[in-house]
This record gives structure tokens, C-alpha cells and sequence, in this order.
């Protein structure tokens, strides 16, 4: 096997601070090839840009760094990479370290995510790595180590390419605490660590505008203690493995009988 190649991409933009400790804890693994989004991303999910053109254009990083960077989104990113753009196809592909936890239901948000399901989806390895800022984002005092996070990125995508056990389709999503980590948890999903609230008001010609804001929780709701809500917020890197079939199989064969007994309305 020659040298592997590791596609970086995030949903933070190629300036952010995650991607670029990401960037340097990979580079001893093999080459490292960067498409990243011109700006910020955050909660673009699946997006696609079909309606313009897309852009790609060389840029290098404040360490003098050559990468790339495009007007499309993190998914974007992943499938230009994928539909000839990067050098080959790759052996790996990492998305991060985003600024934030992903966690629970809320990952269908994330462009952090989304990027790796990308990936996933055309069977190539793949990582979401996402570093929590904590309830008080901004505090100086607590900020975020990412090149602990990216660290910790590097070691599972060491062991990804040595003999990775993830079948087409699925990906890992990796969630780092603020503090040191007490160790790391294999999890589910949690619900969410958000409360969701919206906030009123006029704008200066006395139009109505409407701002969706919300709060973190102060702790995982009961009865998740084997999730990566209770992970995180107990210290733990908590590491899930999602799938993108969405199929609820326990359900098919129930609903199944309503093949017969339903009829198409109007016949």
C-alpha cells in the first residue's frame, strides 16, 4: 500500500482553528489533501448547491500551507473531491474539528456530519470530529484545546486505516469534552442538549422579526446514560457510529399489512 490520502474538509470554514490543528496532527499518517469551505457552514446539513456554479481555488493557510477552498458547501467539498478533484480517491476522509459539540438528534443540523456522510456514502471511511465549547462559549478560561481534540482524531484514523470496520454507509461521529477527557465511550445517540426558544421583535421600520435562539441544557435528560449526550457532558470522548439508512426495520413488517388494507384515495 503506498501513502494514504486523508481528505480534510469542516463546515467552520478554512480559517478555522479546528481544521488547521486537524491538518498538522494528520500529516504523519500520509498526505494530507484539503477542501474546505470558503466560509461558514455551520448547520447546513446535507446542503447542495445546484442553482451556481461552483468555485475552487488554490489558498494557503497561515502556516504557508497549499490547500483549497470552494464556494460550495461541506458536502459539496466532499463530492467535488470525490468526482475527480482531489489527487486520488481517498483512503480516508476527516471532517473537523468543528467548533462544538454534534451530538444526539441534533447531528442532522450538522455540516460537520453531513461532509463525512458524503463520504460514507461512497464506502470511504469517515470521520466527524466536533470539540464542546460548553455552556459559556467565549470564556477564555475554557478555551477549547483542539490540538488535544485533534490528537485524538489522529489516533482513530490511524486505526481506520490499519483495518477499518465500518461497512459502506456508515461513519463515526466523535465528540471531545472542554475539559481533559476522563477516557472515551462507545454510545448511541441522545435526544438533544438544547432547549429551543424564539425570540420577537421589530426592526427599525416596525416590521415583525422573528431571531430562532436556544439554550444548553444544564444535563442529559434520564435514562441516557449510554449516549454521547451523557458522555460528553460526564468528560468522556464519546465515539457513534451512524448509518445513513434512516429505515426503521422493526416497523416494516408491521406496516406492512397496510399494503392491503389501505386504498389509494379515490379508487
Amino acid at each position: 500500500m503506498g501513502t494514504p490520502l486523508i481528505l480534510l474538509t469542516n463546515d467552520d470554514g478554512y480559517l478555522a482553528p479546528g481544521l488547521l490543528a486537524l491538518r498538522e496532527a494528520l500529516e504523519r499518517l500520509g498526505e494530507v489533501w484539503v477542501l474546505a469551505p470558503d466560509r461558514n457552514w455551520s448547520a447546513a446539513s446535507r446542503t447542495r448547491v445546484f442553482h451556481k456554479p461552483l468555485r475552487v481555488s488554490p489558498v494557503r493557510l497561515p502556516d504557508g500551507v497549499l490547500v483549497h477552498i470552494t464556494n460550495g458547501s461541506p458536502s459539496d467539498c466532499v463530492s467535488l473531491a470525490l468526482l475527480g478533484l482531489a489527487p486520488r480517491r481517498p483512503d480516508v476522509v476527516v471532517s473537523g474539528i468543528n467548533a462544538g459539540a454534534n451530538l444526539g438528534r441534533d447531528v442532522t443540523y450538522s455540516g460537520t456530519v453531513a461532509a463525512a456522510m458524503e463520504a460514507a456514502q461512497a464506502g470511504i471511511p469517515a470521520l466527524a470530529i466536533s470539540q464542546d465549547l460548553g455552556p459559556e462559549e467565549g470564556d477564555e478560561e475554557r478555551a477549547p484545546d483542539y490540538q488535544r481534540a485533534a490528537r485524538i482524531a489522529a489516533a482513530l484514523v490511524e486505526r481506520l486505516l490499519a483495518d477499518s470496520p465500518l461497512p459502506p454507509g456508515v461513519l463515526l461521529n466523535v465528540n471531545v469534552p472542554l475539559a481533559r477527557p476522563k477516557g472515551i465511550k462507545i454510545t448511541r445517540l441522545g435526544t438533544s442538549i438544547w432547549r429551543d426558544y424564539l425570540v420577537k421583535g421589530k426592526d427599525p421600520r416596525g416590521r415583525d422579526y422573528y431571531w430562532l435562539a436556544g439554550e444548553m441544557m444544564p444535563a442529559p435528560p434520564p435514562g441516557e446514560e449510554d449516549t454521547d449526550v451523557w458522555a460528553v457532558f460526564s468528560g468522556y470522548v464519546s465515539i457513534t457510529p451512524l448509518q445513513l439508512d434512516l429505515t426503521d426495520h422493526r416497523l416494516l413488517e408491521a406496516l406492512r399489512a397496510w399494503e392491503t388494507a389501505l386504498s389509494l384515495p379515490g379508487e
